[in-house]
């Protein structure tokens, strides 16, 4: 589980940098930012569920 994490982790750290170079070179004239962007969001809050249900179901348990 620990592996899964990080490497949404990179997905999303990936996402957002393609965004940024979306952005530089495209000028505007093209969605691939906000594709790249929603992908970010989709990928943060699947994570997000994930680390819910994996602490409700008892995959990790919490640590203090």
């Amino acid at each position: 589980m620990r592996y899964f994490v990080i490497a949404m982790l990179v997905l999303i750290v990936a996402s957002m940098g393609s965004a940024v170079y979306f952005m530089m070179h495209d000028r505007g004239t093209s969605k691939r930012m906000v594709k790249a962007l929603a992908i970010r969001v989709a990928l943060s809050l699947g994570l997000f569920l994930l680390l819910m249900a994996g602490y409700y179901f008892g995959w990790f348990p919490a640590k203090l």
